[in-house]
């Protein structure tokens, strides 16, 4: 567990959880950040957060999850929320097909508002009820790979792949920002005017961040029987408890 929060944070990310409402957003936050399931869970109102202190890599990342509405009433709220992030999660019910089929729109909203290099994974939630289950996992596979898109399949009720899933895009955040430290360390300037990545302490997101590219060749497929490791610690640093459907 990482206790030391007297500590420098190398690393802020902040990601944006996503979808319509009742899919689980909120239940899959509060597993991560608190190993918590709520039974009798509410809709979020508007746009909440909490934030994980990690270690990856022996850099101390502070990640900032926030949790978004899906009710239409909110989307004019929530749209301000999508700048700054370097992350996102696009979530749909595995039970329900109508909230995968609005992932496209989703999407097409946080490319609209987000950085072009954001992180983005496609999680299908709920996998606990495989005998409901109204989207193929070869449909969000295909969806995925069209788009670009890390994929998982989760169950917060189960705790199913939920810390992978997030440690997964974090990871590869982090993965982004230390190779851009790197090509800082060899070009004095490599990305202009930015001002990013001077100095030793790199606090994400920055509205300035240009260049690079999200994936690349490194692109690597995350399906649901994925098991990953990471040698990281982990500890909780939470806020506002936020509900949601499972």
């Amino acid at each position: 567990m990482y206790n030391d929060y007297n500590q420098k944070i190398d690393y802020v990310f902040k990601v944006v959880l996503i979808g319509d409402s009742a899919v689980g957003k909120t239940q899959l936050l509060a597993r991560f950040a608190r190993n918590q399931f709520s039974i009798d869970s509410k809709a979020t109102i508007g746009v909440e957060f909490q934030t994980k202190t990690l270690v990856i890599d022996n850099k101390i990342v502070k990640s900032q999850i926030w949790d978004t509405a899906g009710q239409e009433r909110y989307r004019a709220v929530t749209s301000a929320y999508y700048r700054g992030a370097v992350g996102a999660m696009l979530v749909y019910d595995m039970t329900k097909r109508q909230s995968f089929d609005h992932m496209a729109r989703w999407l097409e909203e946080l490319r609209g508002h987000a950085d072009k290099n954001i992180v983005v994974m496609l999680i299908g939630n709920k996998c606990d009820l495989c005998h409901l289950k109204a989207v193929p996992t070869e449909d969000a596979e295909d969806f995925a790979q069209r788009e670009n898109l890390f994929f998982m399949e989760t169950s917060a009720l189960e705790s199913t792949n939920v810390e992978t899933a997030f440690l997964t895009i974090l990871t590869e955040i982090y993965r982004l920002i230390s190779k851009k430290t790197l090509t800082a360390n060899d070009d004095a300037d490599p990305y202009g005017s930015s001002g990013l990545l001077k100095g030793t302490k790199i606090i994400v997101p920055n509205e300035n961040m240009d260049g690079g590219e999200k994936k690349g060749d490194s692109f690597a497929w995350i399906f649901h029987h994925l098991l990953c490791t990471y040698p990281m610690m982990s500890s909780e640093d939470n806020s506002t408890c936020l509900v949601d459907q499972h």
